[in-house]
């Protein structure tokens, strides 16, 4: 579904990736872990449009999408659910999920994905006519997931999700994004919790220094020296 080829990145010509490459195949869950200042980030800035390359290309289903805008990115089905929440927090609940929609004409469908994710997250239900400023930081979490899923995303790209959440509703979080992974939903996970990260992914990349440095089967990764030591504190 997604084929990043060799592409480099700078902020204010400062480098932040260096010719990373990687492939994300239709229903399956990719991760893309390293420590902090990595360019884990960025690539998904990159992806979504919200960043343009200085070299190398990105290919949604075929279609170049490097130089297009993120509006244009989004309408062809890439929700980015960035790091930071960025929920409109005057709005309220409802209304952050609805601007999820913008791209559908269809209000049964729009009617259709909110009953979805109020499935996936009844907390949200309860709260729907509630400023969104006002939420607990699990609470928004979950509105900055399904205000992703309103969309109708053909890919769904998760910036670290767990960030800043207790244990109970990292744990919480987490069996969400499974559920979502057991529908078919095409997942670019980075996540600050290497093992969570790993044991959700089929395959994974090791990012160091704005380069991709390893990469396998998200399972076998786990075994792998260079992750355990440098990522798992084994």
């Amino acid at each position: 579904m997604l084929i990043v080829e060799n592409i480099n990145v700078s902020y204010d010509d400062v480098p932040v990736l260096y010719n990373v490459s990687f492939r994300v195949k239709k229903g399956e869950v990719v991760s893309i872990i390293g420590s902090n200042s990595a360019g884990k980030s960025t690539i998904l800035k990159t992806i979504s449009g919200l960043l343009q390359p200085m070299q190398g290309s990105i290919l949604l289903d075929g279609v170049r999408i490097e130089r297009m805008h993120a509006h244009e990115i989004a309408a062809m089905g890439v929700a980015h659910v960035p790091e930071g929440r960025g929920i409109f927090s005057r709005l309220s609940v409802l209304q952050n999920l609805l601007v999820g929609a913008h791209t559908l004409n269809s209000s049964r469908e729009r009617e259709q994905l909110l009953e979805r994710v109020f499935d996936l997250f009844p907390i949200l239900m309860q709260r729907r006519n509630q400023k969104a400023g006002t939420l607990s930081g699990g609470e928004l979490q979950m509105l900055t997931i399904a205000r992703g899923l309103m969309l109708k995303p053909k890919l769904l790209m998760l910036d670290e999700p767990s960030l800043g959440l207790m244990p109970i509703l990292v744990v919480k979080i987490f069996a969400t994004i499974e559920q979502i992974k057991k529908e078919g939903l095409t997942i670019l996970l980075v996540e600050q919790n290497v093992l969570k990260a790993l044991k959700l992914a089929n395959y994974s990349y090791v990012l160091q220094t704005g380069r991709v440095v390893l990469e396998g089967d998200a399972q076998k990764l786990i075994e792998n020296d260079l992750v355990r030591k440098s990522y798992l504190g084994m």
